[in-house]
Parts: C-alpha cells; structure tokens; sequence
C-alpha cells in the first residue's frame, strides 16, 4: 500500500510513508526496483526514523510519459517533501537512487540534511557498457523478458541472492518502459566536477564484488564532497548492497543517520 501524488506538471509520483517518530529519510531505490527494495531498512530502521520511500520515474506504480532525466526525479522528490510539509530530510540512494540523491543534495543543498550513497556512481556511463545496456533494452522490446535476460540482469543487480520475486515484477516490464528508463540510465550527466558543492555528511558504502561500478567509484565520491565519511566496502557485497548485504550495511546506517540525519 501506499499514496500517489502529482507532482512537477502533472506527475504521477507513488510513494510509502513508513510513519515513525524520528528524523525524516528518504530512500531511492535502484534501476528495475521499487519501494519493496528497502523492505529490509524498514524492518530494521523503521521505529527510530520515518522513512519515506519512492517509485521513482518509469518504476514501480511511478509512470514515465515521456524522455526524463535524474534531475527530473530528484525534482520530483523534493517536491513530494513540499506536498508532505517536510523541509529537511536524509536520502538514501542505492546504485540509480544514488544517482538522484546526489543530483537532490546540489538542488537543494538546504533542504538535505545528510546523504548516504551506496553502490553507486557520480561519472557519466562508460561509452561500452552503455552500448551494452542499450543492446539489452533491445533485445527486451523485440523479444520479451527471456528467462536467461533475467538471469543476467539478477546477476549484475543482485550478485548470488534469490532473485525469483523480482524477476516476477521484471516480466510485467514492457519493451517500451524499460527503453525509455535505460535511456535515461546511460545518458546520464557526470556530477564530479560539482561534487564540491554538496554541503551535508556524506557516507558512502560499496560492495567489494559489485560488477556493475568498480570500488573506485564509491572513492571518486568520497574524495570530492567536502564532508564525507571514510568510504567503507562491505566484503563481498553485491550492486544493490543495501538489499542483498542488508545485515552489513544496516548498523552502518544507523549509527550515520543517528548521528547526522
């Protein structure tokens, strides 16, 4: 269950509000993904902090009429903030949701209190793998979801976990709607050369086996933004760290937004 809002000339925005008593967060989901994502933040997270999360453009209950960018969608987060009464908040973001974090915090720099950026990257796409992920949105369009596309979209995203209930949601992914999120995904603008502008706390976490976004990426963000904590790798941890390596970043989590959010 949820809300929907509109938004920035009639945007459709699908959101949850988790309740809670403490400091507003705001978590983003990754590419392909949904609120359900951070199922495991809420479980862990959720009686110390209201938690916000987000179908972002073209995911979930969220749709995507048209070309959109990740500036569009952190504009359309800040403006579910207005529509709520909500002046501060924390973000979240995984891997694409850090993607619009980042892009919220040089927005609205008063308006973030702290960020958290995990699996994530700040650069523009890589020219090759951007072929790659646009040759992959063809084959979709022109011959559905096949069960080995899934198979290797679950193990670029979700490493070796069990990845049966998302494949579930991937299959109701028409041609058309995943095109339009992947051109939003490899067109995107790099963000290091204005890093230095983000003003709030930052910590960033990266997973040491994350085949999409080599750990160099998760440094690059730390070495740019002003006042960011030591990066930290979780062992092992896969692209989208945050649902499949949940019990290691979760206390990393905590004590960052205790502290900052």
């Amino acid at each position: 269950m949820g809300s929907t809002v509109t938004v920035n000339n009639g945007q459709r925005l699908h959101y949850v509000d988790h309740g809670g008593a403490g400091p507003v967060v705001v978590l983003l989901h990754a590419f392909l993904m949904d609120t359900d994502m951070f199922a495991p933040q809420v479980a862990e997270l959720g009686r110390d902090f209201r938690l916000i999360t987000v179908d972002e453009r073209g995911h979930g209950e969220t749709p995507a009429a048209g070309p959109f960018d990740y500036w569009d969608v952190a504009r359309d987060v800040l403006a579910l903030l207005d529509e709520l009464n909500i002046g501060r908040a924390a973000v979240v973001g995984t891997s694409q949701g850090g993607f619009v974090a980042m892009r919220m915090a040089l927005l609205a720099p008063d308006r973030i209190s702290a960020l958290t950026l995990l699996g994530t990257s700040a650069a523009a796409e890589v020219a090759e793998i951007a072929d790659n992920y646009r040759g992959l949105a063809k084959t979709w369009a022109a011959k559905g979801p096949a069960e080995q596309l899934l198979d290797t979209v679950a193990t670029i995203c979700l490493g070796d976990m069990p990845a049966r209930d998302w494949k579930t949601k991937w299959r109701a992914v028409s041609g058309e709607r995943l095109g339009r999120i992947m051109d939003t995904l490899v067109s995107r603008d790099g963000l290091l050369d204005r890093l230095g502008e983000v003003r709030c706390p930052v910590l960033v976490l990266h997973g040491s086996a994350d085949v999409a976004y080599p750990v160099c990426r998760g440094a690059e963000i730390v070495e740019s933004v002003p006042h960011a904590e030591p990066l930290v790798v979780v062992d092992g941890g896969a692209h989208f760290l945050s649902l499949t390596d949940a019990g290691a970043v979760n206390p990393h989590l905590r004590a960052f937004l205790t502290k900052h959010a």
